[in-house]
């Protein structure tokens, strides 16, 4: 479909599911497209629908508000109307759930690419966080799961949210400076979010046939804090310091320890990452 067949930006500002279909364009044109006005959290919603088996196709579902909202760990995602993208993809696997390993990783780097043609330079902070200018500016929540029998289709739910606007009450609410999306990146929300439908759609294709190999160059380059010293934490406690190095083939952070020590490969799991002070 060509740019000119394409409705103009709805008056309202409303996600429009045939506006993004339309943007996507091939890359997309099996996935089911799908807007709400309001739900707790788009990926408990897919979650739910892959235990009861009504998903037949990778599916997309975008909220204009999700007022439940999660972060990894169960952290809460928090945002107000309109301040944020909140969407999640439900993506079917032909591969066991230990083959999506580092995919996290994949999908940030197509993030961090969909904006880079927006002209957003953004960096990634391993595991799940975008960010811009130091800050964080989305984040990433997958969550995996195996439909009943007889079909036993492997899914990974791709939650993801980017940061529109941050009002100064959701700022104070947050408790750390965040960034937003500047204002002619966000101004099609439509055209925003069907990019980044059309990069994730390719990349997982790509990730079911390479797995992270195909994106760990890719992440590096855009690595937050390659070459700095940097704490890793676990629930405020200090298990590592180090200077980060960058991912492995799956995924782990290599961190090389002061003092000439060999290189250590971090896992995600629940812990997290800080610049060093000082």
């Amino acid at each position: 479909m060509t740019a000119q067949t394409i409705a103009p930006i709805s008056s309202t500002g409303h996600l429009s599911s045939a506006r993004i279909a339309a943007f996507a364009g091939h890359h997309a044109e099996h996935c089911q497209i799908e807007v709400v006005a309001e739900t707790g959290s788009t990926n408990a919603d897919l979650l739910a629908r892959v235990a009861q088996r009504s998903l037949s196709a990778a599916t997309l579902l975008a909220a204009e508000t999700q007022t439940a909202g999660r972060g990894r760990a169960g952290r809460t995602w928090l945002t107000a109307p309109a301040a944020a993208l909140t969407f999640s993809l439900a993506w079917p696997f032909a591969a066991p759930l230990h083959a999506l390993v580092g995919l996290p990783l994949a999908v940030g780097v197509t993030i961090a690419e969909t904006l880079a043609d927006f002209g957003v330079a953004v960096q990634l902070k391993w595991p799940n966080d975008v960010l811009q200018g130091g800050r964080k500016l989305a984040g990433i929540l997958i969550e995996t799961a195996t439909a009943p029998a007889p079909d036993r289709q492997v899914w990974a739910v791709i939650g993801i949210g980017i940061n529109l606007s941050i009002p100064e009450p959701l700022q104070e609410q947050i408790g750390q400076r965040a960034a937003s999306l500047p204002a002619p990146a966000a101004q099609d929300r439509d055209l925003l979010l069907a990019s980044l439908l059309s990069a994730l759609a390719q990349n997982m294709r790509q990730f079911e046939s390479h797995g992270l190999s195909a994106f760990v160059e890719r992440w590096n380059r855009l690595h937050a804090f390659a070459g700095q010293q940097v704490l890793i934490l676990d629930q405020g406690k200090v298990l590592h310091e180090g200077r980060a190095l960058g991912i492995d083939q799956i995924g782990r952070l290599m961190l090389q320890p002061d003092g000439g020590a060999s290189p250590l490969a971090i896992m995600a799991g629940d812990i997290s990452l800080r610049v060093k002070e000082g």
